[in-house]
Order: C-alpha cells, then sequence, then structure tokens
C-alpha cells in the first residue's frame, strides 16, 4: 500500500513521535563495514535524502528546503521517533541532483543515535553553500542514490530514497525505468513534490506534479507522498516525512491512503517533462 498526504495535514507530525558530478570518497566502504560489530551496524533504516537544486527553484525556496531538513533532523518529534526504533539509530546521507550527470554529495553516511549526532549533521547541512544548476533528472538522482547503499557500511531494516523536486523528469533516463529498478532491489522511494508556484512556461512545472510523483517516482514497500503547495508548509512537510521514514509505520487514520495502482496507466504521463523539453526547444 502506498499513501499519498497533502500537507494540510501536517498537524499530524507530532503524533508520530522523509553543477559538479559527485563522488563518495568520503564514504566508508566495504572495509569500513567489516569494522563494525553486528550490533554497531544496525539502523533502523538507511535514509538516503536527494534534493532538488535545478533552477526552477528560487534562492529562498533553496534555503527554506535546506533549513527544513536541517531544523527536522533537530526537532524532537525527530528524536522522540528514532528513540522509539528497534534499534533507536539510523543512517542518513544527503546529496543535491540537478542534471543526469549532476549530483553533489553533501553528507556521506552518518549515523544519527541521539541529539548530538543528529544536531552535528543538521550543521553539516546548513553550513554548505547553496548552489543551482540546470535540467532535472530524478531518474539520475535514483541511479546515482542505490549504489550509495551497498557503500553504506550500516545495516537498516529499510532502505529509502527520499526526494524532493519542484518538476518532472526531463533529462537522463525515463524515470519511471529507474524506479522500477530501485524498487525491485527492496527500496522504497518516497516523495515530496514542491507545488508553491504557478504552473510557468520557463520553469517547466506541471500542474498535477503530485500526481506524476505519486505514479511516475515513488514506489516500495509503504511508499507515500507529502505535497507541499505554499511556502509555509516547508518545514512542516519535511518533519512529517522524515518522521514517518523513520518510525516506518502507516500514516495514521486521517490520512487517507492510496489504492495500488500498479499495472495501471498513470494519470500523469511519466515522459510528460521529456515531451515539453522537446516541444520547447527540440533537444
Amino acid at each position: 500500500m502506498r499513501w499519498w498526504i497533502s500537507i494540510g495535514m501536517a498537524c499530524m507530525a507530532g503524533a508520530l513521535a522523509g553543477g559538479d558530478v559527485a563522488t563518495v570518497a568520503a564514504a566508508p566502504g566495504a572495509k569500513a563495514a567489516q569494522q563494525l560489530s553486528e550490533k554497531e551496524a544496525s539502523v533502523d533504516v538507511e535514509l538516503i535524502l536527494a534534493v532538488d537544486v535545478s533552477y526552477s527553484m528560487d534562492l529562498d525556496e533553496l534555503a527554506i528546503q535546506r533549513e527544513g531538513y536541517a531544523q527536522a533532523l533537530s526537532s524532537r518529534e525527530f528524536l522522540q521517533a528514532l528513540k522509539n526504533g528497534l534499534h533507536g539509530r539510523i543512517a542518513v546521507t544527503y546529496f543535491e541532483w540537478a542534471a543526469s550527470s549532476d549530483q553533489k554529495m553533501i553528507i556521506p553516511w552518518r549515523l544519527i543515535d541521539g541529539p548530538e549526532t543528529a544536531d552535528a549533521v543538521a550543521a553539516e547541512i546548513m553550513k554548505t553553500p547553496i548552489r543551482r544548476a540546470s535540467r532535472t533528472s530524478i531518474s539520475g538522482a535514483i541511479y546515482f542514490a542505490m549504489p550509495l547503499f551497498d557503500d553504506n557500511p550500516y545495516r537498516g531494516l529499510r532502505r529509502v530514497i527520499d526526494i524532493s523536486g519542484d518538476g518532472p523528469n526531463n533529462n537522463g533516463s525515463p524515470v519511471a525505468m529507474a524506479r522500477d529498478e530501485a524498487v525491485n532491489k527492496g527500496i522504497t522511494i518516497n516523495g515530496l513534490p514542491i507545488m508553491v508556484k504557478e504552473p510557468s512556461y520557463s520553469t517547466m512545472d506541471i500542474e498535477n506534479l503530485d500526481l506524476y510523483y505519486r505514479d511516475c517516482v515513488t514506489g516500495g514497500r509503504g511508499s507515500f507522498v507529502v505535497t507541499i503547495k505554499s511556502r509555509d508548509e516547508f518545514k512542516d512537510a519535511i518533519r512529517t516525512k522524515l518522521l514517518m521514514e523513520v518510525a516506518g509505520r502507516a500514516p495514521p487514520p486521517r490520512f487517507v491512503p492510496v489504492a495500488d495502482d500498479t499495472g495501471k496507466e498513470p494519470r500523469v504521463s511519466c515522459m510528460i517533462g521529456e515531451k515539453i523539453w522537446q516541444d520547447r526547444w527540440g533537444r
């Protein structure tokens, strides 16, 4: 079952206590994994935060988005959800993406097991200069994210890719293909479609980005979408999503589940971004 959530319901969050080609040289590899005991390596979730920095996101949105992740990780609700987990700890990594060849690692894998480590990760997020880049490749973000799990020294009960973005895929491989490959590996993809601006010709926005994320981007066990429709909702939305991902639970009863439409035609074409780009620029 997958879930579709409007951030208008974000008040329920408390009750739940998601340019440069990057390298991951700083991320611990297999050798580091062998140095950890089974107990040390065990976490509740391996969580990848994949954040859109394409030019359709203005600088104010990028700053609010960055602050939203940092504040969510330091929040009382997040720390309570962390404490309530089976292991009381998660592994998290954070990268920014734009075109299919443009992913920049901001934070390699880090263990969060309490206030001190959560604050350290939040501080790392905030100190990195904000950047913007061209094109939107959600598929590129997914393909970049998948092998990061293999380089993670921690082993979680769940593997989750958390994708935020304000437009459809318009570069790289088809997004549904990338999504299906990740789901087939047992990975869950959750989405944070950002719909704070009116659809614009210049930014390639689409009206039903929430449906696009639901039908073309997210997938896997327990996947869900949290939609942001105003700037004021950024921080609450990010906190809500992270709480659900850490808790590993279904949304509370007031959230409305979306029927599993596996095998059905998407309500929005999964190639809409590529078509818009082709129609406007012919390439």
